[in-house]
């Protein structure tokens, strides 16, 4: 808007607001000549004192609420903008935010209840004071053996162990220089053979992925499983550190050819400098009339990069930790909450479904006429978007349902499920009454069909995907007409259609069923 355009649109404000306040002023001036004639002087002023502050009064009681609340709509109406969390232990704690709002939407108890305890011990997580480092790898890489090395040298008195169980042990210590306490988690080894070698690695994942900071030992080469099990653990974004053990059985120049071997393997997962050498369990040395000599662990190299790490990251790789099993919460409460919106919209479609075939088999057609039954696919719609959060107007919910109705015209679904419903319909039902009941149970498929179509489309983001419209209600038509589906639909029209018919109308046959013989089948026909 030009400099011009606000100058004229102004004065235009003003001529309308002195035309306004002339009038009222008139107004005023009649009031009070027309007063003078029944009221003595000295009354007119405070009486019209007094309307002035009724009317003033009235302004204020109804005014002022009005005003609140377009003043808050506007506010809601504003998208706020998004502030960005000042440190990785704000975007955790606001991702606890998003994961609390996902379980107040899931209505099913028990999910509901273990999502709440696993998002509790994430927030313990959180305010926790200790940094938790998961030793992992095989069971004959020597984990047992470095977690007792590292507790004899690391500088700081050793506490006694948190927590045992049969397959992982927990220890508390302290490191010089750092001020969160330490745990060392020893886990049962991967990669064994069995149901319970499979059911302790799966353990020992489950320990590794809450981590703060992962140590892998090998006692060689990585081997493809190991291999493709540290590129699991380097994709969820855990902070890893090599550790190649044994160095006692091999030479200096076999040890540095190893582990350039696996600096060049995991190049893509953890810098070279994160890739070190130990010896956790030294085998002794045979001494000619003397007891054998036994080396102490060499696990140097090891603590003084532990500690680099953990002075340098400590705090970041906590926050990391939390936000990455906040991830996997929102993810797992996402998962829920979709079930629950199908499991409802799948009820919802069931409902109009039925009300549709209702509504045409109680006044048939000569055909299936979709605008007959528009305004019940559209109603459809709208709880459709109530179940999957989408807010939809009336017209925009009709729209959708008169475009997806031309489509499976369009496509020929409509004379397709006439010929398909016939074919099974025609084997539990007489000619006579064929007709009638047809009409109904296409109906009711029909919307069937759209209303998959519809779930689709609300899933995706109120998106039909690359094909659009038409290819999303041909899939729908596909799924429906699976010989399964199909059979069980034609088993819910019979109770839902055909049978409330003959109780209601009294017209129509019963369903024919098996005959044990003719004595039994005259006896039927004399007691009709």
């Amino acid at each position: 808007m030009n400099r011009q355009t606000r100058l004229l649109l102004g004065l235009a404000a003003a001529l309308v607001a002195l035309v306004l306040l002339g009038v009222a002023v008139q107004t005023v001036r009649t009031l009070l000549w027309d007063l003078s004639y029944f009221l003595p002087p000295w009354l007119l002023t405070p009486i019209l004192l007094l309307g002035l502050a009724l009317i003033a009064l009235l302004v204020v009681q109804v005014g002022w609420p009005w005003w609140k609340r377009w003043q808050k709509a506007a506010l809601r109406s504003k998208p706020t903008p998004a502030m960005a969390p000042n440190s990785r232990r704000d975007a955790a704690a606001e991702s606890l935010g998003h994961v609390d709002r996902l379980i107040e939407r899931i209505q099913d108890d028990i999910s509901r209840e273990g999502l709440q305890q696993e998002r509790d011990r994430v927030a313990e997580e959180l305010n926790r004071g200790d940094l938790v480092v998961v030793v992992f790898g095989t069971g004959s890489s020597g984990k047992t053996s470095l977690i007792r090395a590292l507790l004899n040298d690391m500088v700081g008195k050793v506490g006694a162990p948190m927590g045992v169980t049969k397959t992982t042990s927990s220890y508390r210590l302290r490191l010089q220089g750092l001020k969160r306490g330490l745990q060392l988690v020893d886990t049962p080894g991967i990669l064994e053979e069995g149901a319970e070698g499979i059911s302790r690695e799966e353990l020992a994942r489950r320990r590794a992925v809450r981590a703060d900071l992962l140590v892998v030992v090998v006692d060689g080469d990585l081997r493809a499983s190991e291999l493709a099990v540290v590129q699991a653990l380097s994709v969820l974004g855990k902070r890893l550190l090599l550790v190649l053990n044994k160095r006692d059985l091999r030479g200096l120049e076999e040890e540095k050819r190893l582990l350039n071997v696996l600096r060049n393997r995991c190049s893509a997962l953890l810098p070279a400098v994160d890739v070190v050498a130990c010896s956790a369990a030294p085998q002794s040395i045979p001494q000619p009339g003397k007891q054998p000599l036994q080396p102490r662990p060499d696990v140097s190299d090891l603590i003084q990069r532990l500690a680099v790490v953990l002075r340098a990251e400590g705090e970041e790789l906590i926050a990391d930790n939390i936000l990455l099993q906040c991830r996997s919460l929102d993810s797992r409460g996402r998962s829920l909450l979709g079930e629950q919106r199908c499991n409802q919209a799948k009820r919802c479609v069931d409902r109009y479904s039925w009300i549709g075939a209702g509504i045409v088999a109680a006044n048939p057609l000569p055909g299936v006429d979709l605008l007959s039954t528009a305004a019940v696919n559209a109603q459809m719609v709208l709880e459709l978007a109530t179940v999957y959060g989408v807010e939809m107007s009336r017209d925009r919910a009709r729209d959708l349902a008169m475009s997806v109705g031309k489509t499976l015209a369009k496509l020929g679904i409509v004379k397709g499920a006439m010929s398909l419903l016939a074919t099974g319909l025609s084997v539990t039902l007489p000619t006579l009454v064929l007709g009638q009941v047809l009409q109904g149970v296409a109906a009711a498929w029909l919307t069937r069909i759209a209303g998959s179509s519809f779930i689709r489309y609300f899933e995706q983001d109120q998106d039909w995907g690359d094909g659009g419209m038409q290819e999303a209600v041909q899939q729908a038509f596909e799924l429906n007409r699976r010989e399964a589906s199909l059979k069980r639909f034609l088993e819910s029209a019979m109770r839902q259609v055909v049978e409330p018919l003959q109780r209601s109308a009294g017209r129509l046959p019963p369903r024919p069923g098996p005959q044990e013989g003719g004595e039994a089948s005259d006896r039927g026909h004399r007691e009709r």
